[in-house]
């Protein structure tokens, strides 16, 4: 697998490229050409094409040996076009790719009233957001089992690093829910995360779903009480569900009204993975500094 294509060069595949690029013939399809560093920026093969355009994708058929999928889908509807172009776009080459790797999302679980949640749990999505991850997870294995690339998909919560901090709603002062009520939350470092990509792609079973998390067992308010104790903002003030439904934004309720605790057994068994941040106790800075802005 020494040619590589990264579909969405955000975040993790930022972080992927500055660890892992130097193993591969690597290509991005990006909007921005921009990465952490000069030399790395000139190390990949940045390619102008739009998942929403199916003409500007012609050009990645036949390219890469394997593909990491990180795109997020459309903004709306419950099926995810954007993916579905790409797949089409690439089977149209006889030289189809041997591995793909697809990044999803736990919330396809949706609410299971705090159990643990292995994958072989039925999925069970509350939103239109988790269910286009559905929908795009349900693309990739129709589409590896028609063309025998082998694929893998990565069911992720909520990333977190030492600039993805919930810093903006802390300062907002929105409230959080009161510990009876308050559900668990689930998290991976994005470093963590990269490192998990890399493996899926090399170690990953063909047809797999892995949950990518860390070991925290932690409720969403005692990790904005953590965020806010490192950073010095104000604890957010707890209030019920029933406040918390008619006050909120609708997005971030939608967050706060799931509550699971998603195993990652199946990660460290079949991937062989070493969490650098095992917990948020560990991967939040001990003093994380706070702009005025």
């Amino acid at each position: 697998m020494h040619r590589l294509l990264i579909i969405g060069f955000g975040d993790i595949g930022k972080r992927f490229a500055a660890r892992y690029a130097s193993r591969f013939n690597l290509s991005v399809v990006s909007r921005t050409k921009t990465a952490e560093s000069p030399a790395l920026t000139r190390s990949i093969n940045w390619l102008n094409a739009d998942l929403d355009e199916p003409r500007t994708l012609q050009k990645l058929a036949g390219l890469s040996e394997a593909v990491i999928y990180l795109a997020p889908p459309n903004p709306s509807g419950h099926t995810d076009i954007r993916l579905r172009n790409f797949l089409r776009s690439i089977a149209s080459s006889t030289r189809i790719p041997q591995r793909l790797v697809y990044m999803s999302t736990t919330g396809v679980y949706g609410d299971c009233s705090g159990e643990y949640v292995g994958e072989t749990r039925a999925t069970s999505p509350q939103t239109d957001r988790a269910r286009r991850r559905l929908d795009a997870e349900t693309q990739v294995r129709a589409w590896s089992q028609r063309t025998g690339c082998a694929s893998m998909i990565l069911r992720v919560p909520g990333i977190y690093a030492s600039d993805r901090l919930p810093l903006s709603r802390l300062k907002k002062g929105l409230p959080t829910l009161m510990p009876d009520d308050d559900s668990f939350s689930n998290h991976i470092h994005a470093d963590d995360l990269a490192q998990i990509v890399f493996l899926a792609l090399f170690r990953g079973k063909s047809g797999r779903i892995y949950n990518c998390i860390d070991d925290s067992r932690i409720k969403t308010g005692d990790y904005f009480d953590l965020v806010a104790d490192r950073s010095r903002l104000p604890k957010p003030r707890r209030i019920s569900r029933s406040e918390a439904e008619a006050v909120l934004p609708e997005m971030l309720w939608s967050f706060l009204k799931e509550s699971r605790v998603v195993l990652n057994d199946r990660m460290k068994k079949e991937l062989k993975v070493r969490l650098q941040y095992s917990t948020v106790r560990n991967g939040v800075p001990l003093k994380i500094s706070v702009s005025d802005d």
